[in-house]
Order: structure tokens, then C-alpha cells, then sequence
């Protein structure tokens, strides 16, 4: 098979209450103009890069399609604005949805699509899709949540309730007692991620990039997310798509792994609501099924979109 080419750009992206021109790195592997519809995915987060989902090309090049990732703002190689930190009026859903957006037209893919978002990739996926957008065909929901203040936290706590005692107090203590920048809390988040994020070791390069970037800029995450793991505390505490799903009008496939940290708890009301919808559990991945299992991970959403035409 001949390699794949690949485009490499910038979109300007306009953003009220910002005094500059913002941008929106993305990455096109493939051929925009071929007769096969274009993937786009969506990075989770938030706050990682989009580096770790280019490995879909495992599905786009059979079919003779292109991927589009793209870094979302405030990450990567797009426009970062750190002086934004804590401001929660600024870090919103709906700046994710218009970027999104502004980079569908740029690429002028708008009219005929297909969306895979992972994790919180998922969740901006998910809320696009309940909005109607005529070009969007259909969507892979990849370990994403459906309600943040109330499943996926209920799911945490079980996770969190199954680790060694020692390993439980320090993650509880640390986070009730504002200490989460400690070396033990950390190495204890280290811990759970190794059991319910990813499970390969050494985690593949790709995946422990976003963590980076994270740590390098924590703008984003820190403000919509929050310090603590089990707990969110930020912008995004009270996110949930549980009234709206079944608004979702176009083919869904919905994933998680076994031990994934949403849980099967977590994506249920996916598979309840949206009319025309899906579910495959990996047995054998957390988090990150498309490494962890991916040969069948490829199969399976592949199988899915089909050929694209």
C-alpha cells in the first residue's frame, strides 16, 4: 500500500474576548478529495494532544479515506492562553463546538464526515451530534461518558474502592487535604491510570505525550477538569448529554474497555437513548483499547463505518 500523504496546518479561529488571532494545528493523512468520506477525531483530555489518535490511520488508509486530528486550543501545537487559567466563563463547551466547527469548514469537509472523539473527545462529538449538523454521517463514541457529577463519579469511587488500602487513603487524603502536587499522590494516580487508562507498559510514546503536554500547560485541563482525579472540580463538573442523547439522529458505535475507566455504568444511557446505536466492550483494554487491543479495536470501528462512499 503506498504511503499516505500528509497535510500539515494551521486554521484561524476567531475567539471572543481574545485580542488575537487564534489557531488550530491539524494533520490530514490521507486524500480530502478521495470518493471516501474523511474521519475526523477528537482528542480527550482535556488538555492532551493529538498525537495518541493518528493511529487510526489503521482504518482510514484501507478505506482509502483521510483522518483529521487536530490539537484543540489551549494545547499543543495550537494557540495556547495560559493567562485564561480558572476562567470558566472562557473554557466552554461551546468554544470546543465552534472550533470544532471552524475547522470542518476550513477543510471543507463540513457537507460529508464521520466523527470518532475519545473519552472527552467524545463528549464534544456527542454534543455536536445532538445539534443536527447535516454532514455529520456517523459516530464512534470511543470510552465516553455520558454524565460527569454523577456516573462517572460513581464510577471512579468503585475503581478507587478495588485498589490496595495503603494506595485508597493516600488518593483521598491528598485530594481532601489539597495536596495533589505531592510525588505520592502522583505516583498513586500512576497507579490507578496503569489499571484503568492504559495498561500497556511502558505506555506507548503517543499517550504519555498528551500527559506531557499536560503538565507543560495545564491551562485547559486544570480549568475544566480540576486538580484532583476522582473528584471534578472544574468547568465541566456538571457535564452531562443524559436529556439529549436521544436527539443523536445519525449511526452510533459505542466502545469501552472491560476495565475502562468510564465504565459500562458510565455509557449505558448512550445505548438507551440514541435511536440507531451500538455497543462493543474490548475485554481485554481500559482506557485505551485502540493500543491495547488493536488489531480487533480496527476491525471493529472499521467494520463499522464501512467504506465511506
Amino acid at each position: 500500500m503506498a504511503t499516505a500523504q500528509v497535510l500539515e496546518g494551521e486554521a484561524e479561529f476567531q475567539v471572543p474576548g481574545v485580542n488575537i488571532t487564534c489557531k488550530t494545528w491539524y494533520k490530514v493523512i490521507g486524500d480530502l478529495k478521495s470518493h471516501s468520506r474523511p474521519l475526523v477525531a477528537l482528542h480527550g483530555g482535556p488538555g492532551v494532544t493529538s498525537e495518541y489518535l493518528e493511529i487510526l490511520t489503521d482504518i482510514t488508509n484501507p478505506r482509502s479515506s483521510a483522518l483529521v486530528v487536530y490539537d484543540q486550543i489551549g494545547n499543543g501545537r495550537s494557540t495556547h492562553l495560559p493567562e485564561k487559567i480558572g476562567d470558566d466563563s472562557f473554557w466552554t463547551e461551546k468554544l470546543f463546538l465552534d472550533e470544532l466547527d471552524n475547522v470542518l469548514n476550513h477543510l471543507g469537509i463540513q457537507d460529508n464526515y464521520d466523527l470518532l472523539g475519545h473519552s472527552w473527545g467524545g463528549m464534544l462529538g456527542a454534543r455536536h451530534a445532538v445539534q443536527g449538523p447535516s454532514g455529520l454521517k456517523q459516530l464512534v463514541l470511543m470510552s465516553t461518558p455520558s454524565d460527569v457529577p454523577t456516573l462517572w463519579t460513581q464510577a471512579q469511587q468503585v475503581w478507587l474502592s478495588q485498589l490496595p488500602q495503603e494506595t485508597q487513603e493516600i488518593l483521598i487524603q491528598s485530594e481532601l487535604n489539597g495536596t495533589t502536587n505531592s510525588q505520592e499522590y502522583q505516583d498513586a494516580v500512576a497507579y490507578y491510570r496503569s489499571l484503568h487508562l492504559c495498561t500497556i507498559d511502558p505506555m506507548p510514546a503517543a499517550i504519555a505525550a498528551g500527559f506531557e503536554a499536560i503538565n507543560k500547560d495545564p491551562t485547559v485541563y486544570l480549568t475544566t477538569f480540576g486538580p484532583t482525579f476522582f473528584n471534578v472540580t472544574g468547568s465541566f463538573k456538571n457535564w452531562s448529554i443524559l436529556s439529549e442523547a436521544s436527539a443523536i439522529r445519525v449511526p452510533t458505535l459505542v466502545t469501552n474497555g472491560k476495565v475502562d475507566e468510564v465504565a459500562e455504568s458510565v455509557v449505558q444511557p448512550f445505548l438507551k437513548e440514541i435511536p440507531t446505536v451500538k455497543w462493543v466492550q474490548f475485554e481485554h483494554s481500559s482506557h485505551m483499547a485502540h493500543y491495547e487491543e488493536r488489531e480487533r479495536f480496527m476491525e471493529v470501528v472499521g467494520e463499522f463505518l464501512g467504506p465511506g462512499f
